[in-house]
């Protein structure tokens, strides 16, 4: 959104957020706010649909605490090597913080940033459907 124009109001997300309500918004946008933000989304989307993302965030999302490598490594079943580089590209977009701490043997921990955070109803969200539906 540029500073020239007002915002528009953007409806809360939620069960109730209707096809109409998201479609409205999207078209309260001038052309270039809304090129704007489907490039974002589509950023957004490939880096969720990148293997075990959506996995990786999804034990965040119901974690309550900090998780280390091990921790993720128990609970995926996801190849250490491929485990560590969704990490650190979770991390350089901004979506986990990494803390290494100065112990023999070395510790690392990860927690989801705020950024991470506001995708987390996105989980429940999945989690409902998948209670309602299958594949």
């Amino acid at each position: 959104m540029t500073d020239e124009s007002e915002p528009p109001e953007i409806p809360q997300l939620g069960p109730e957020l209707s096809r109409e309500d998201a479609i409205g918004l999207r078209e309260s946008f001038d052309d270039e706010q809304r090129e704007r933000i489907e490039e974002r989304v589509a950023e957004l989307l490939d880096l969720l649909g990148k293997t075990h993302t959506m996995s990786i965030l999804s034990v965040f999302a119901f974690a309550e605490k900090p998780l280390r490598f091990s921790d993720l490594e128990t609970e995926l079943d996801i190849a250490p090597n491929t485990l560590s580089t969704r990490l650190k590209t979770l991390t350089a977009a901004g979506l986990l913080d990494r803390e290494a701490f100065d112990e023999v043997p070395p510790r690392v921990e990860y927690t989801p940033t705020s950024k991470a955070e506001s995708l987390f109803p996105v989980f429940g969200h999945l989690h409902h459907w998948a209670i309602e539906y299958e594949l």
